[in-house]
């Protein structure tokens, strides 16, 4: 299956580490399909060499900016901006078909049978389920295509700021046109979804083939501590592996798994704390739910105010790893309760 590939985007050394950890379960999950990564002036030299060990195509391009500061704002993800650079897929012709998947997003187990899917297939976006979500979908690569893309964001924009604007204004009948190209949300699984919908979680979870970790916290941005005695399990080709007997699964500490394991031995040294690029906070300790044994994970410590987290969760973007996880939650609630 040359002509059709697995695409990612990394546009600096942390995403491109999420790349990497997305490239490394895919081939444990033995995929037949190729693996191609585009990827940023801002990655480094030592990044792209791992990347070219994983990837059957490492894939220059330049970086895309919405330039839409207001809309992004409106977000609070000025970041996002460069998340335009993912339509440079579309310049991907020599494959027939391809699935977009971003770097912060975690492969449970085999799914190339999303390469049965048309154009565009995608998952609901949580926040707005007549939107889909761009963390993963079916394409075509097409020059016609990108070119229209482009123009669309040049004559029109994105009413988001980032991709996901322009993209659903462009496949603008997705919501209406053919059910098949609704992909199951257990294809694009919001992380925060675990906690905001517990109860859907408990019932369909089990059969979770891809986490995504919205929100402007990533995997990646998190001290892990954890022990080093062989008991964490790397992503298999089974999936089972890859998915924890407890009702609250850490995907957080099952991408470090897999990053410790399969990602730290090809970095050298000075690349290999796998922190945001982004200057970080004071940090603080605060213990999550375990998949299979109690851990510790150093998180970033809150710093807003309580108006400011009630805005968090109206707009969906709850610290669910941190302040708002569900420990913390079960704890509060116990202590009202006694």
């Amino acid at each position: 299956m040359t002509g059709q590939a697995f695409v990612t985007l990394a546009t600096n050394d942390s995403y491109a580490k999420g790349a990497m950890v997305l490239g490394v379960c895919l081939r444990n999950h033995e995929t037949s399909r190729n693996l191609a990564v585009l990827i940023g002036d801002d990655v480094s030299q030592p990044c792209r060499s791992v990347l070219s060990q994983i990837f059957d195509e490492v894939c220059e391009v330049s970086v895309l900016d919405s330039g839409d500061a207001a809309r992004l704002a409106m977000m609070k993800r000025p970041e996002l901006g460069v998340t335009f650079t993912k339509l440079h897929c579309w310049s991907l012709t020599h494959y027939s078909k391809c699935v977009f998947m971003d770097a912060d997003t975690l492969v449970l187990c085999n799914i190339d049978e999303l390469f049965e899917r048309e154009e565009l297939s995608a998952a609901p976006d949580p926040g707005w389920p007549d939107c889909f979500n761009t963390g993963v979908f079916v394409f075509q690569p097409s020059k016609e295509t990108y070119s229209r893309l482009l123009n669309a964001c040049k004559e029109h924009g994105s009413f988001d700021g980032g991709d996901q604007g322009v993209l659903n204004s462009y496949f603008s009948d997705w919501a209406t046109a053919d059910i098949a190209k609704h992909l199951p949300f257990i294809y694009n699984l919001s992380s925060v979804s675990i906690y905001t919908y517990l109860p859907a979680f408990r019932h369909f979870g089990r059969s979770a083939k891809v986490i995504h970790f919205l929100g402007e916290k990533k995997p990646w941005d998190y001290e892990h501590v954890g022990d080093d005695d062989g008991e964490d399990e790397e992503c298999s080709s089974e999936s089972e592996q890859c998915r924890s007997s407890s009702q609250y699964p850490d995907y957080v500490q099952q991408w470090w798994s897999v990053f410790k394991s399969s990602v730290l031995p090809l970095l050298p040294e000075e690349h290999a704390h796998p922190l945001s690029d982004t200057p970080s906070v004071e940090q603080e300790s605060v213990y999550v739910e375990a998949a299979r044994m109690e851990e510790c994970v150093h998180l970033p410590a809150p710093q807003t105010s309580s108006q400011d987290r009630k805005q968090k969760w109206e707009q969906g973007d709850a610290d669910y790893l941190g302040e708002d996880s569900f420990t913390h939650i079960e704890r509060k609630l116990d202590s009202f309760l006694k």
